[in-house]
């Protein structure tokens, strides 16, 4: 009878234990629909693009900013070799490693509006490739960073940035696979992508001429030289990848386009 009784028992917490287990995951995955769905709302949301994709002349000075990330020194070994005159703004410049007689290094944070307004002086355009790893606490370092180049640009009569964020944000939401739609951006990330639609909203409603890049999922791979871009690339069930060097290519090639001229293309293979 005892024994029967502990049976029952122990039956009863495993239906307990089970039920705790689904009700739990069911309240996960409804936070990362919820998060999700906050995501597209608050990111830019690209309309059509309007521009022929004429070709316009090419600039001769640039300012390269996060040019000791990833994507930053793939873009800053790309544009000397195209033989553009970069300037870099960077916290530690022995961290980049690159002497070149058409490169110039300000020391600075992007969070510095003087420094930011020094390497802003007499450029004709800025590429944007900001990013940390602060994922699991809020910051700001994105969104203002990317505000003082926005102000430094508008005050200096800078015409162009070009700025990377990340494909899951605005109409992307979902298009970087489940696993990042369900696991990764809500349980890692969402902090650090809650701050890029603060920093594309800065953007969009800037006056500068403006592109913003949103690519998939980085790899350190080589670069393939093709790569789909648009409003609607991406899964929302696999994960979708781009090498850092196809998307210092895409971001070059928006120097002298302009075919996403406001716009938030994605960007990956």
């Amino acid at each position: 009878m005892v024994r029967a009784r502990q049976a029952r028992r122990g039956g009863y917490r495993r239906i307990a234990w089970k039920g705790l287990r689904m009700k739990l995951l069911l309240l996960f995955i409804s936070y990362a629909i919820v998060l999700s769905v906050a995501l597209a709302r608050a990111g830019h949301r690209s309309r059509p693009a309007s521009s022929s994709g004429a070709a316009r002349l090419k600039p001769t000075r640039i300012l390269i900013v996060g040019a000791t990330g990833g994507t930053g020194r793939q873009l800053l070994r790309r544009a000397l070799e195209r033989g553009y005159e970069v300037t870099a703004l960077v916290r530690e410049p022995s961290r980049l490693q690159v002497d070149h007689p058409r490169l110039r290094v300000v020391r600075g944070d992007v969070l510095d509006r003087n420094s930011v307004e020094l390497a802003t002086r007499g450029q004709e355009a800025v590429l944007c490739a900001l990013g940390h790893r602060r994922y699991f606490y809020p910051s700001r370092i994105l969104s203002q960073g990317t505000r003082n180049i926005l102000r430094a640009m508008e005050a200096q009569g800078v015409p162009r940035l070009v700025c990377e964020t990340s494909m899951g944000i605005g109409d992307s939401a979902g298009r970087l696979g489940l696993y990042f739609t369900f696991f990764v951006i809500p349980v890692i990330l969402p902090f650090y992508f809650w701050d890029k639609t603060r920093q594309e909203r800065f953007i969009a409603g800037s006056s500068v001429e403006w592109v913003i890049a949103r690519p998939g999922v980085l790899t350190n791979g080589d670069e393939r030289g093709s790569s789909r871009h648009g409003r609607r690339v991406g899964s929302f069930l696999s994960t979708v990848r781009i090498s850092r060097a196809d998307v210092a290519e895409f971001m070059l090639a928006q120097l002298t386009s302009d075919a996403y001229l406001r716009s938030a293309p994605g960007v990956c293979w």
